[in-house]
């Protein structure tokens, strides 16, 4: 499975920025999409992630400000992050698995900067 991120950037505060990542190769066993961000000095840590059927995982920290959705059909996860503060700078990694809090493959990581 390959996973494909593209979307990062640099954004002023307040502002928005959509990431996307299409899934390729031998996807059947993906249930699980979803993204993950590391900033610097820091874990990686869950952003927001969906299954197959529409079950989301979103992270407190931007609930009400980033929505995860999906397209099954083109094997692409979105993730649409608005109202964007200081503390979102990270390196978004793209992550899919079988089944929750299983990343069995990641993407190569987008940079998001935001800065005030």
């Amino acid at each position: 499975v390959q996973l494909q991120a593209s979307g990062g950037g640099l954004v002023q505060t307040g502002g928005s920025l959509r990431l996307s990542c299409a899934a390729s190769g031998n996807i059947f066993s993906i249930n699980i999409m979803g993204w993950y961000r590391q900033a610097p000095g820091t874990q990686r840590e869950l952003v927001a992630t969906m299954s197959r059927s529409g079950g989301r995982m979103v992270a407190n920290s931007v609930k009400g400000r980033f929505s995860i959705s999906r397209d099954n059909a083109k094997n692409t996860v979105y993730l649409q992050m608005n109202s964007l503060k200081s503390e979102d700078t990270a390196v978004y990694f793209c992550s899919a698995g079988r089944d929750w809090d299983i990343s069995d493959y990641w993407g190569q990581g987008t940079l998001v900067t935001v800065s005030s």
